[in-house]
């Protein structure tokens, strides 16, 4: 039998309705906390320079399931596009992440974190996110013990606030699901951003580092603007004896992701990959 219209099935687990054709959750199945404004869909910009589809007023926050290219790892990452907490270059920072993740064995999950302005949202989205995805760990084979978080530019900042701020009561428990850690068991910056907003362009002080703080992956480039955030990231992780790994280069600016042609995009991910091999198992 033929249909003109698409199914959806929508099967409830917990409380967040998991659409089963396209692998979106929401993340919140009733009021989202602190949000004011209706839930929709994210908005597209009309900027679509260097084919980069940028989101915004993101009201409705979700996570996109990407299942890995032949048998899994058993491990899972929460990626954090960036945009300045004013977009979200979703294609760039995260479906082409996700897919490359895939091909190691990760499953993958695309956050669609609040913007514009919105950073205790964001935070929220993120805790949400991971709790969410631990909490489901079975349903897709994974281990709640390998879930980590990644993030580029202003993501870069996301990741590192959930990995300081996982026991941060940012919002009202609303069932089973938040009942588990939101902590990362490890997290990848790549060109993050705004690490550094403390005195004298020292650590961010939201940013509590310190023991239990997860291990971390840091790249960027000098002539990044946002070069800074990796140093001073890397350099409170190594005062709190907290394994980390930075790489450090020359070139590359920001902001280039996966795509061939920058010479720092040419080179991050072989290094990721060694770092995520080495810390998963």
């Amino acid at each position: 039998m033929k249909y003109g219209f698409c199914f959806i099935l929508l099967i409830m687990t917990g409380m967040h309705v998991f659409s089963q054709d396209k692998d979106i959750i929401h993340l919140w199945p009733g009021n989202v906390p602190g949000e004011t404004a209706a839930k929709k869909a994210a908005v597209p910009t009309s900027d679509t320079s260097r084919g980069v589809t940028r989101l915004t007023d993101v009201t409705d926050p979700t996570i996109q399931v990407f299942r890995p290219t032949g048998k899994g790892n058993g491990a899972a990452i929460v990626i954090c596009p960036g945009g300045g907490y004013q977009i979200l270059a979703i294609n760039l920072e995260g479906y082409e992440i996700a897919k490359w993740l895939n091909k190691l064995g990760f499953t993958a999950f695309v956050l669609q974190y609040r913007v514009p302005k919105k950073q205790e949202g964001a935070l929220q989205d993120v805790q949400r996110a991971i709790r969410i995805v631990r909490s489901q760990a079975r349903q897709w084979q994974l281990d709640p013990e390998k879930i980590g978080v990644m993030g580029f530019s202003a993501g870069g900042s996301l990741s590192a606030r959930i990995s300081t701020l996982y026991n941060k009561d940012s919002y009202t428990k609303i069932d089973a699901a938040d009942e588990v850690s939101a902590k990362p068991a490890f997290a990848l910056l790549i060109y993050p951003a705004y690490l550094d907003q403390g005195a004298n362009n020292t650590l961010t002080p939201e940013l509590a580092v310190d023991a239990q703080t997860p291990p971390m992956f840091l790249f960027a480039t000098a002539d990044d603007p946002y070069g800074n955030s990796a140093l001073v990231m890397a350099g409170a992780l190594r005062n709190a004896k907290v394994p980390v790994e930075l790489h450090f280069y020359a070139h590359g600016g920001h902001g280039y992701g996966l795509r061939p042609g920058n010479s720092a995009a040419d080179v991050w991910p072989a290094l990721a990959q060694k770092w995520l091999e080495k810390t998963i198992h």
